[in-house]
């Protein structure tokens, strides 16, 4: 066993009825798993890990959040102060572990035993905001070249269309095309502009968007089959498997660059 300042090479801490594992990111309360988010989880361990130290909120904010994170720290900040103290059954009145220092910080009250455990798994950490940022507008530009190649090239899709599916149905394939490539014109560019300069609430408007997204995603998902005499039915088939993927990879990259967290965290005083 060891002292609270041997956490940083140690695995486990305990305290209380708690045992914190820091390499399966867990915290148990009498053996049984209490579910705690991601950055109030790193709270809690900074905490344990410099306790019984106080520590600023500003050397927190830093540790928590890279500096191109666009959030309000202060409430985030209080916000995970809060889960923290609800998976600890804590007060902030009356403070058994987490202790509100004014102007100064917080610091953690109980005494912390860590124990060494097995080197752990290297924890995952997400790409840059940039990264994702970039292969979503990718994205939004794939879809515009789609629109405007299949505006400027409706005669050969009439064509196409005609030949597997004659009359009306040719002509429904063809309006769909045009109305289809009209709507999502207006909304890639409002994407992609909005991508690009990182608005702020771009990740709530996506959600709002979703579901009209992934129904005119879904349609374009079967394009590929327009070409199927020059590709092959294999290739269109497998195309098409990927491109009906893709509205959820959009959804994943803007909750990867927009965490809900920032979006709702709420104002409570830690």
């Amino acid at each position: 066993m060891a002292t609270s300042h041997a956490g940083r090479t140690a695995r486990i801490a305990r305290f209380g009825v708690f045992e914190v594992n820091l390499a399966a990111g867990e915290l148990r309360k009498n053996g049984a798993r209490i579910g705690l988010q991601e950055q109030p989880f790193q709270l809690l361990v900074l905490l344990l890990e410099r306790a019984p130290d106080v520590i600023s909120r500003e050397e927190i904010t830093k540790k928590l959040w890279s500096p191109d994170v666009f959030v309000d720290f202060d409430k985030s900040l209080n916000t995970a102060v809060n889960k923290v103290r609800e998976a600890l059954g804590d007060s902030a009145t009356n403070p058994k572990y987490v202790e509100t220092l004014a102007k100064r910080g917080y610091r953690f009250l109980a005494p912390v035993v860590w124990i060494s455990g097995p080197d752990p798994v290297p924890p995952f950490r997400p790409p840059p905001r940039r990264v994702t940022r970039a292969l979503f507008e990718l994205i939004q530009l794939m879809y515009l070249i789609f629109y405007v190649e299949a505006l400027f090239h409706l005669r050969e899709i009439d064509r196409v269309a005609d030949t597997f599916l004659p009359g009306w149905a040719s002509f429904a394939i063809v309006a769909a095309t045009i109305v289809t490539a009209g709507v999502g014109i207006p909304v890639r560019c409002y994407l992609l502009s909005t991508a690009a300069f990182d608005y702020k609430l771009l990740g709530e408007k996506f959600q709002q968007l979703f579901l009209f997204i992934l129904i005119l995603d879904e349609l374009w998902g079967i394009a590929p089959f327009l070409m199927a005499q020059k590709i092959g039915f294999g290739a269109a088939f497998a195309a098409t498997c990927g491109l009906l993927y893709v509205p959820f990879s959009e959804r994943t990259l803007i909750e990867m660059a927009y965490p809900k967290m920032q979006l709702t965290s709420s104002g409570a005083l830690g």
